[in-house]
């Protein structure tokens, strides 16, 4: 399997320190109990639990007070996306690897094809939602990140592609996400790392509080640091994978 990290710019001490973590979490959770189909390794991981995480960041003040979500589309995540659309929330999900010209979903509680459980999956998404560019969507109030690991201090570790860092700094380069804007993650216990052991880079988004199938935890958050599209840090390979790179690079030097 070709790793996700494989066309990551960057330290490459970093990169080995994050992959090196990556492994020991996805072994952690591949045994009976915790590992949910399909299989941990090169993913955000499915786990046994995904429900109730989804149901302890329903009934956060967080949660509730929002209309607006955005969201991966990883399996995990798939009962929080379900749960935004129960709740009524207007549901942003991330095309996968932003590989379409139109690189977020937009699912509308109020008109969807099917029940929300099938409209908020990658398969189902195609019957009720739309495809829409940054340009067309609305500021989001929540943003909802897929982890491999999760620090207790608010760092993040995903698969390596830099795909949640970069959709975070595309939206708020488009005004749609901003300092105040909430960032959660749902994880299996497992994936909690303590503090300080999850390297961390400048344009690294921090999540403000994880839910995991037992409890909630608020990181302790300073003033957000706004990631930005740093073009030293995206390789040829990358920038040709994401249209919406392309266009953007493209009108730079019109």
């Amino acid at each position: 399997m070709r790793r996700h990290d494989a066309d990551a710019g960057g330290d490459e001490h970093v990169l080995a320190a994050k992959a090196a973590l990556r492994e020991k979490v996805w072994d952690a959770m591949s045994v009976p109990g915790i590992a949910r189909f399909p299989s941990p390794a090169g993913r955000i991981p499915n786990f046994v639990g995904a429900e109730a995480a989804a149901e302890l960041l329903a009934s956060t003040t967080e949660w509730q007070r929002v209309g607006t979500v955005k969201s991966n589309p990883d399996s995990p995540q798939l009962p929080v996306r379900v749960q935004a659309l129960v709740d009524g929330k207007l549901l942003y999900m991330a095309v996968p690897r932003l590989a379409e010209r139109n690189p977020f979903f937009v699912l509308d509680p109020q008109a969807l094809a099917d029940p929300p459980r099938k409209a908020a999956s990658i398969k189902g998404a195609g019957r009720s939602a739309r495809t829409v560019d940054v340009d067309e969507m609305e500021p989001v109030d929540l943003v909802v990140a897929g982890c491999v690991a999760v620090g207790e201090d608010g760092a993040r570790l995903g698969k390596g592609g830099g795909f949640s860092d970069l959709e975070f700094a595309l939206a708020g380069a488009a005004g749609l996400v901003g300092r105040s804007t909430v960032v959660v993650t749902t994880v299996h216990d497992v994936q909690v790392q303590p503090a300080g052991v999850i390297p961390v880079t400048p344009h690294d988004v921090r999540v403000d509080l994880i839910a995991t199938p037992t409890r909630i935890i608020l990181c302790a958050r300073g003033r957000r640091t706004m990631p930005k599209l740093d073009w030293s840090q995206l390789t040829e390979e990358k920038i040709a994978a994401i249209p919406l790179l392309g266009r953007l690079r493209s009108g730079q030097h019109e």
